[in-house]
């Protein structure tokens, strides 16, 4: 049998994760958008619609959170960052011109 090195197995692991995180998010959601569904709508088009809006949502929450597992190497989340380096503004047009 052939053994697997490590970081194979930590990519089959991230995939598995993420399609775990992904069928969750995407079944309770679907059945969140039912719930209002059937709570705040009468007419079948629109109860449809909040499944599937419920379901997009499911979908784009796992779809972040697995771009964040693949492609994140430090454990820091997005709102830890340090902000974009500023660019010097000093200088104007009129001294462009000048020169």
């Amino acid at each position: 049998m052939e053994t697997k090195n490590n970081g194979e197995s930590d990519v089959n692991a991230k995939w598995d994760a993420c399609l775990d995180l992904t069928a969750r998010r995407v079944v309770y959601s679907s059945l969140g958008g039912t719930f209002a569904g059937l709570l705040f709508f009468r007419s079948p088009v629109t109860r449809w619609a909040s499944i599937a809006f419920g379901a997009g949502i499911g979908i784009g929450s796992a779809y972040a959170d697995c771009s964040r597992l693949f492609f994140d190497s430090s454990s820091t989340s997005a709102t830890l960052l340090p902000p974009p380096k500023s660019t010097d503004t000093s200088f104007s047009v009129s001294q462009a011109v000048e020169e």
